[in-house]
C-alpha cells in the first residue's frame, strides 16, 4: 500500500517517476509493483529484446532476478536528464550471483504520458557482466535460464 501512495505522490514529476520505476519496481521480483507506474500498454526495449505490457515486465524482471540470483538486487539511479515527456536515467544494478558480486551499468530512456511510463529504451553493458561472472558462472546461468522455462 505504501508504494501505491508513493506513485500517487509522483504525479507530474517525470524524473521522480522514472527513478521510482528503476529503483523500486525493477529491483524487485514483484511485477505487481508495476501497476500505476507502467502503462498496461507499456513497450520495453531492452538491448535487442522487446517486452510488451505487464506480462512483459514480469518476464524482464525474471531475467534480472535470475542474473542477480542471490536475491539482493539493488538498482540505483546515478544521474538523470529530463526534457518534455522523456527522462534519461543512468543507473547501476548491483547484487550477487552464486556469491560473486556483480555490477551492471545501463541507461534507460523513459517516455512518460498521463503519469505512467509508456515506453522504455534500455541499454546495458552485458559483456562486462559476462567478464565478472567468468566462464563457469556464465554457463551455469545459461543452464538456469533454460531450466526456468522462460527463454523469451
Amino acid at each position: 500500500m505504501a508504494d501505491a501512495q508513493a506513485t500517487t505522490d509522483l504525479a507530474g514529476d517525470e524524473r521522480a517517476l522514472a527513478r521510482h520505476a528503476l529503483e523500486r519496481v525493477c529491483s524487485r521480483a514483484d511485477p505487481g509493483a508495476a501497476v500505476g507506474v507502467y502503462s498496461r500498454d507499456f513497450l520495453d526495449h531492452v538491448n535487442a529484446r522487446d517486452y510488451r505490457g505487464h506480462d512483459g515486465i514480469a518476464k524482464s524482471l525474471a531475467l534480472y532476478q535470475l542474473l542477480f540470483r542471490d536475491g539482493d538486487l539493488r538498482i540505483r539511479v546515478e544521474d538523470q536528464v529530463a526534457e518534455a515527456d522523456r527522462v534519461v536515467s543512468r543507473w547501476v544494478a548491483e547484487g550477487h550471483n552464486r556469491g560473486r558480486s556483480l555490477r551492471l551499468w545501463g541507461i534507460t530512456i523513459s517516455h512518460v504520458r498521463d503519469g505512467e511510463i509508456v515506453e522504455d529504451w534500455s541499454a546495458s553493458d552485458n559483456l562486462d557482466v559476462l567478464r565478472q561472472l567468468g566462464i563457469r558462472r556464465t554457463l551455469l546461468l545459461g543452464l538456469d535460464w533454460l531450466r526456468s522455462g522462460r527463454p523469451s
